[in-house]
């Protein structure tokens, strides 16, 4: 399962998984481009990064430290069931 993290002023959505089995967590990053859409894949707490389809080095800079201030953020809510769970909104 998915859920809704964060989105940004430029419609790039960001949203995490439940924590894995392996202790990992996949955070996908979506952009709406004309004809279709840019996106990229990070699993957490490793930080690799998979599957850019169009962001540039320089957007994916951008994203590396939203990531990484979040980290600790994202981790906690993937075994919370998402930010509104894990807030009780």
């Amino acid at each position: 399962m998915m859920y809704e993290y964060l989105t940004l002023d430029d419609n790039t959505f960001i949203a995490h998984s439940n924590m894995r089995e392996d202790g990992t967590v996949k955070v996908y990053i979506e952009k709406p481009v004309e004809g279709g859409f840019k996106d990229v894949t990070c699993y957490l707490p490793g930080y690799i990064w998979e599957e850019n389809h169009g962001f540039s080095a320089e957007e994916l800079e951008s994203f590396e430290k939203i990531v990484e201030n979040n980290a600790h953020l994202i981790m906690e809510f993937s075994q919370k069931g998402g930010f509104t769970n894990a807030s009780g909104y």
